[in-house]
């Protein structure tokens, strides 16, 4: 096959995927869940395009094959955790959450790295972290620091 045939091919490929329909759609929020300022700031900044029905869609999300990826994310996101449907757990189910997200956020993967370049504005910084730990408490002892790989003893 020359150059030319594939690269149509291709370009023929990527126009019918397109055509490939996905759910972006933003349900009514039921209800949000209760932190202070500061943690809901941080929250609706790095953690509702995935994890709340106030996604914003960026444009790729609109464009096969990053839509695939993007929706495939978001569902699987508000599917382990929705803070606009928080009324629907238990009091046992939201003190899970609040330590998964304290763990997930003191390990560092939370927002996950893919994200970010993309979304600088939601990584998180100390004063974002102290915010969140604020509100969970602290993750449970036994934890690694989101910190401890930078620091070596030295042999």
């Amino acid at each position: 096959m020359s150059s030319r045939r594939l690269l149509l091919a291709v370009g023929a490929l990527l126009a019918l995927a397109q055509v490939v329909p996905l759910a972006r759609t933003n349900p009514p929020v039921e209800s949000e869940v209760e932190a202070p300022p500061g943690a809901r700031a941080v929250l609706e900044r790095s953690c509702y395009d995935c994890h709340s029905n106030r996604t914003r869609w960026p444009w790729y999300a609109w464009v096969a094959p990053a839509s695939w990826l993007v929706t495939h994310d978001v569902s699987e996101g508000r599917e382990h955790m929705n803070f606009s449907t928080w009324n629907r757990y238990d009091a046992g189910e939201r003190a899970d959450h609040l330590e998964g997200i304290a763990e997930m956020v003191e390990q560092g993967e939370m927002p996950p790295w893919f994200y970010l370049p993309l979304h600088p504005d939601a990584r998180l910084s100390e004063a974002d972290v102290a915010a969140l730990h604020a509100w969970t408490g602290p993750p449970a002892p036994g934890h690694a620091h989101r910190h401890d790989h930078d620091h070596h003893a030295d042999p």
